[in-house]
């Protein structure tokens, strides 16, 4: 007979995006009326000819692209970063400072092994990315939930609050997953004053960084001297290079630090792909003027939806950015309930907000979560004159 479970990987929910994709499993969608899949914050296109040109030379020709790499990444792509972060921010970073992971969840999971252990506690800002939270509640440590203000933006005052003997870090994430809020630099450097103070870390998770709206850097944790006595910084390759099935992240904090990182990344994946670093490497050297364009688009989606959502009755745009908008609905039931409704009803797949939230928080039931990066205007359109055209007993209204 098998042995149980371990109860905490048992009690983690299942694969948000995955569970989904079974609402729609069997579904017919008739051709004047496809799917519209909002439910994931991935490009499916593939990246661009130079790119692919150059992980095909990669595999053709470089035979150390076929074996194990140093288990903290390629020193010129780990270098690169580290003179690319510095410009960029206004700072000094070392490539001693810099690993290479196996996508962005990796740098998270990889730090926090490092962070917590099972009875400590980290805050997260409420709602929150989904996998964050799975990964603190497999290995046991309490995920203190920081609820936000109506701009969806956290208040380090209100996180000291929640600070007690057993926090060991502080996460944020912007422009955020899921609410697409961008969080201003002096909010930033709040919550680095504050996590300073208590002698704890804070993770800085800029997976979207490059679709931020402003022009400058967003903000000027790397300007510190001593940074790394405090921050963990994670950023994906997925989305600037549309890397996502070549799983590429960063990880960027203190070479001690990075030491005991280096023990978990050797016991999970030996060594990040190699092919997926080649490629990162060279679409930072090579697709800059490619990638300003990238931004533009997203950003044209994003008022694209704002105006799009203006003649929705009913549906509040909470807040955009990035690739999110996060949405209040119109009815009186819980959003898990509305989002599979929207299936049938308007043959569109979003997101609750119920998966970025504790069970029973009453925001979250409100809410639902919308990604736009693979819907262009037109798609943007066609999802507001779904919504709109909803008939209002629907679903009972909220009161």
């Amino acid at each position: 007979m098998l042995k149980p479970l371990n109860a905490a990987m048992a009690g983690t929910i299942a694969p948000p995006v995955m569970e989904a994709r079974r609402w729609i499993a069997g579904a017919d969608f008739p051709p004047d009326r496809p799917l519209i899949n909002l439910s994931q914050a991935a490009p499916v296109d593939p990246p661009p000819e130079g790119l692919r040109q150059a992980m095909a030379d990669a595999v053709l020709t470089n035979a150390q692209a076929h074996l194990y790499g140093p288990v903290l990444g390629l020193p010129d792509l780990r270098a690169e970063i580290a003179s690319q972060w510095s410009a960029a921010y206004g700072g000094a970073i070392d490539p001693s400072q810099v690993a290479i992971t196996s996508g962005c969840n990796q740098a998270f999971v990889a730090a926090m092994a490092t962070i917590a252990g099972a009875g400590d506690e980290v805050i997260l800002p409420c709602p929150w990315y989904f996998n964050h939270k799975m990964w603190l509640d497999m290995a046991g440590i309490a995920a203190v939930a920081l609820p936000m203000g109506a701009d969806l933006v956290p208040d380090a005052d209100q996180a000291e609050a929640l600070i007690g003997p057993k926090t060991t870090a502080i996460v944020l994430v912007t422009p955020n997953n899921p609410s697409g809020a961008e969080y201003p630099a002096d909010t930033v450097a709040a919550f680095r004053d504050l996590a300073r103070r208590h002698g704890i870390a804070l993770v800085v998770d800029e997976t979207y960084r490059d679709f931020h709206s402003v022009e400058r850097a967003p903000h000027a944790l790397f300007t510190d001297p001593d940074w790394d006595d405090t921050l963990v910084h994670l950023y994906s390759f997925s989305k600037a290079y549309r890397l996502t099935g070549h799983r590429v992240g960063a990880l960027i904090t203190s070479p001690a630090r990075l030491a005991e990182v280096e023990k978990f990344l050797d016991t999970v994946a030996i060594c990040p792909p190699q092919v997926g670093q080649i490629a990162a490497l060279w679409g930072m050297r090579n697709l800059r003027d490619w990638l300003a364009g990238e931004r533009q688009e997203i950003l044209a989606r994003r008022a694209a939806l704002s105006a799009e959502f203006q003649r929705v009755p009913g549906w509040e745009v909470l807040s955009v950015g990035a690739y999110f908008a996060y949405l209040r609905h119109p009815y009186g039931v819980a959003s898990d309930v509305v989002a599979k409704a929207l299936v049938d009803a308007a043959g569109l797949l979003v997101l609750p907000g119920t998966m970025f939230a504790p069970e029973g928080d009453a925001f979250g039931a409100a809410t639902l979560r919308l990604a736009f990066a693979n819907a262009d205007a037109a798609g943007l359109a066609a999802t507001a004159d779904r919504l709109a055209g909803l008939p209002v007993d629907l679903l009972p209204p909220a009161a």
